[in-house]
């Protein structure tokens, strides 16, 4: 295997706001690593500096060997990966204007704008590899349908078929589980899988610790900065999640379904731990 993705002591600020300080870790190819934190630890940021559209006060972020455009003085540079399409980015929902007059075959056919000239017009390889997406996420039948007209399961995986017409090397997705339906929770992992089976490198933040262990080859724990970087299994112990978390798990519980935010079920009961770190 070799590297796709390293981060070197990545700080981000917003104004007086510290949202990342000193994050490092490396990604290497055809794997899957869960991103895991709570609301407002930074999982977003991150995503937005290696998309190289936050700007790094200190650091450095490199794809395939080359530096973002967030890095200091490169500013600029990440059009080179847009172009080469070496990264591909699924939002959180709320940052989608559901609205727009846009069909889902067109939110697809986004992702081969990179091999298009001025006139957008898609040849007959684009329309192959965008019928191949949406094909595999199963939205042909809905190909022509409005994107906002979609339930949230479908949405999610019409940005995934971008992602695969795009052919993309990375991919970051933020939380594209949530709001979404058991079958395309599992269509979507099944995807994830494949992609990384292919070659592709796929970072993934997600509340949904029950599955993770059943998709992710590793994880980070993220809380400003990174606590970890290991297996699923080690990354999600309890001692760890109360890390993350500031978050008790019930002594002898497994971590199954819990996160903030969501209902405890199963075996795990997570509760507030204020004023105990």
């Amino acid at each position: 295997m070799s590297t796709l993705l390293s981060c070197e002591n990545v700080h981000v600020n917003y104004g007086p706001v510290r949202a990342l300080t000193g994050a490092s870790f490396t990604l290497d190819t055809g794997r899957i690593c869960g991103l895991i934190g709570m609301n407002g630890s930074g999982k977003s940021t991150l995503f937005k500096a290696i998309m190289g559209v936050v700007p790094m006060h200190a650091g450095s972020i490199t794809l395939d060997g080359q530096p973002v455009g967030g890095n200091r003085g490169s500013r600029g540079k990440n059009a080179h990966h847009h172009r080469a399409g070496l990264v591909s980015y699924v939002p959180q929902s709320e940052e989608i204007d559901w609205t727009f007059p846009i069909s889902v075959r067109e939110v697809v056919s986004m992702g081969r704008y990179r091999n298009l000239g001025i006139t957008r017009r898609l040849r007959a390889a684009d329309r192959a590899a965008v019928d191949e997406a949406l094909a595999r996420v199963e939205l042909t039948d809905l190909a022509d349908r409005q994107i906002g007209a979609l339930s949230g399961g479908q949405r999610k995986r019409a940005f995934v078929a971008r992602a695969i017409a795009q052919g993309a090397q990375l991919l970051l997705l933020d939380e594209p589980f949530a709001g979404v339906d058991k079958r395309s929770e599992a269509m979507l992992i099944q995807v994830i899988e494949q992609l990384r089976d292919e070659g592709a490198t796929v970072l993934v933040s997600t509340h949904d610790l029950a599955s993770l262990r059943q998709f992710a080859d590793e994880a980070l724990l993220l809380r400003g900065t990174i606590l970890m970087h290991d297996t699923p299994e080690k990354v999600l112990a309890p001692e760890n999640l109360v890390r993350a978390f500031g978050m008790e798990v019930d002594a002898g519980a497994s971590v199954a379904t819990a996160a903030p935010g969501a209902a405890t079920s199963g075996t795990t009961t997570i509760s507030s731990a204020e004023g105990k770190n």
